[in-house]
């Protein structure tokens, strides 16, 4: 691939993390106050009690490594991209999880990878929350669609890249390269 053609639309973790944040708060607010509007303040408070807290926190580290694998899983499965292509780590310096693609990728699929976790992690619980009036789900989702904002910064630098245009996961911002035609 020509490196002329070669646009960069990423993010440094950093300020990514400072935007998501940004983008969290609206969001976390929604679900709660949904959630609240059909189920009052007791169904929101929280099951979760001291004994319960280690299992939660497990779950919650837990998901972060299931978040990142979803990313991986839909470049192979939507893609056709191999295992291998896939770098799994963590950015200490920002205390960011991250799924890196070492080959390029068509946008559309990119998206979809970006878009992934945060549905399956964050949405889906979030509406299995207001259909069961679990409070410990509606929490579990809040923080999984906090986890996914990011994801979401990413998939808003990418409204105006057109399907079809290959780009190549950014090896350490967040974001890619888009190679233009």
């Amino acid at each position: 691939m020509n490196a002329v053609n070669k646009r960069d639309l990423s993010i440094s973790m950093l300020p990514a993390n400072i935007v998501a944040f940004f983008i969290l708060i609206p969001v976390a607010v929604f679900q709660f106050f949904l959630f609240y509007l059909i189920y009052g303040s007791k169904k929101t408070e929280s099951t979760v009690y001291l004994l319960n807290l280690l299992l939660f926190m497990v779950l919650l580290i837990a998901s972060m490594v299931v978040h990142e694998l979803i990313h991986g899983l839909a470049w192979i499965g939507f893609g056709k991209k191999a295992f291998s292509a896939i770098k799994l780590g963590m950015q200490w310096k920002t205390l960011t999880p991250y799924a890196h693609l070492k080959a390029p990728i068509e946008i559309n699929v990119y998206r979809i990878s970006g878009f992934m976790p945060g549905f399956v992690l964050g949405t889906l619980p979030f509406c299995l929350s207001l259909v069961l009036g679990d409070s410990n789900l509606l929490w579990f989702s809040i923080i999984q669609t906090a986890a996914a904002s990011g994801d979401w910064l990413i998939l808003w630098l990418l409204r105006n890249v057109k399907g079809g245009m290959l780009v190549e996961d950014h090896p350490s911002r967040a974001g890619c390269y888009v190679y233009e035609t």
